[in-house]
């Protein structure tokens, strides 16, 4: 595998790299091709970042050409639970805590490569009371509690934001730790985030397990359905959608604390794509707290949490990501109802844990029901969670049936699901033939850089 093949051919590097006209000029195939998505964020977003701009041009130029037939590839993601990683000792490949971006470095180590994208939590929180942030930073904002245990992870989700869009170590460039390091106020304990060539070294993205507006915890168990108000008080949810009540307003301090965070990457010039609200067709009564409910009501919830972050708190270096659930009939419904419109939404997705490599859903072949399903919405499609890299002694050809523009592997599955290593998702075979393979975009490091991500920052 280690013979590269260069981008896709002849000249294509420079028209990966050029920032928003190759894909709008270049004429459709003739034919049944599907339509072309959208090729300049500034349709949905008159104000969007030139970077923005250029992130979403990337991923709208892949999904294009694989709409055309035409060969393209896959930007390979893995997702860091930094809370887990920081504090949960039974998390990943072994005992013991580790330091943040753990799984971020661990594609690295075995493979030579890191990830061409790279997704933060900056919810659930580690069930602590209120929110807070681990050292005081302008983002506070005066609002956030500092230096209390447990939330030194929210700074390091920013801090390894930015060090993948830009690279660490860094110059001081006016950012906080650009050599990546920082001893945690709270805890006394050193943090090093992974050194990455100290250059431009991918994408980013944020998710944000937000829980229930008004919960006096904040930590995993209070996203879920079951915990929070709506399981016992059916107009609940409806209230958080709407201005002026008292949910409404414990709504608007989560987003507040969301924002705060994404405003220091939007001064640090770092575009996030951002996930909220994410697998919200389960069936009722499971899931998170605003899976299963009324579509209308969800999508008033979507579409007030952009208004608020694009308009009132003017974060124009966003890109939207809605990812429903793989719909299996059973746990889960199809998802267009829930679908907030593309005057609100860049980029479409799947959480995919209803099919595996060895038996995929309904006997097609691996993913493809999704991918065809999410086809309609004419944006560009990404498998946005799956235990599974795309590409493995079962599953070869997954990124030539269903040429994904990203793929992102959840969390310490990319070794292990558990520290017994008795759920093992991915072989370290499996994980260097995604990695090493012509299909796939990954960050820095390795033998010859797979992509020009300092293209990305140009202006």
């Amino acid at each position: 595998m280690r013979g590269r093949v260069r981008l896709i051919g002849a000249g294509v590097t420079a028209a990966l790299l050029a920032p928003l006209t190759w894909w709008a000029t270049r004429p459709e195939a003739a034919g049944d091709a599907p339509r072309p998505v959208p090729v300049d964020l500034l349709a949905r977003d008159p104000h969007a970042t030139p970077a923005a701009r250029r992130v979403y041009a990337l991923l709208a130029g892949l999904e294009n050409r694989a709409r055309r037939g035409e060969p393209s590839r896959t930007v390979i993601g893995q997702h860091v639970e930094l809370q887990n990683e920081r504090y949960n000792p039974s998390y990943g490949d072994y005992r013991g805590t580790k330091q943040p971006g753990y799984y971020y470095k661990k594609a690295h180590d075995i493979t030579g490569k890191f990830p061409g994208f790279v997704e933060m939590d900056l919810g659930p929180g580690y069930g602590q009371p209120g929110w807070a942030v681990g050292e005081p930073r302008s983002y506070s904002r005066s609002s956030w509690p500092s230096c209390r245990r447990y939330w030194g992870y929210a700074e390091d989700a920013v801090d390894l934001a930015l060090g993948v869009w830009a690279g660490l170590p860094r110059p001081a460039d006016g950012s906080y730790h650009p050599s990546g390091t920082r001893l945690d106020c709270a805890s006394g304990t050193r943090v090093t985030l992974p050194h990455n060539g100290g250059r431009p070294a991918g994408i980013v993205g944020l998710s944000f397990h937000q829980p229930y507006p008004g919960s006096p915890v904040k930590g995993f168990d209070q996203t879920l359905y079951r915990n929070s108000p709506a399981a016992g008080d059916s107009g609940w949810f409806g209230r958080v959608a709407t201005p002026g009540t008292t949910e409404h307003q414990s709504l608007l301090v989560n987003l507040g604390y969301l924002a705060d965070h994404l405003q220091y990457l939007a001064e640090q010039g770092v575009p996030v794509l951002l996930r909220p609200y994410h697998e919200m067709n389960s069936r009722p009564g499971h899931g998170f707290w605003w899976a299963g409910q009324d579509p209308a009501t969800y999508r008033k919830l979507w579409r007030l949490t952009y208004d608020y972050l694009v308009g009132s708190r003017g974060l124009h270096n966003l890109l939207f990501v809605w990812s429903p659930s793989a719909w299996n009939g059973t746990s889960t419904h199809e998802p267009a109802d829930y679908y907030p419109g593309g005057r609100y939404v860049d980029v479409v997705g799947v959480d995919d844990y209803s099919d595996t490599p060895q038996r995929p859903f309904g006997g097609k072949r691996w993913t493809e029901v999704w991918y065809r399903g999410l086809e309609r919405y004419d944006r560009p499609r990404v498998m946005a969670e799956s235990f599974h890299v795309p590409l493995s002694t079962a599953q070869p050809r997954t990124l030539s049936d269903t040429p994904w523009v990203l793929w992102t592997v959840w969390g310490q599955a990319l070794t292990y699901s558990n520290v017994s290593g008795t759920s093992r998702k991915n072989t370290p075979e499996d994980v260097k033939r995604t990695y090493w393979s012509s299909r796939v975009i990954t960050g820095t490091g390795g033998e010859q850089p797979d992509f020009d991500w300092t293209s990305l920052h140009k202006t």
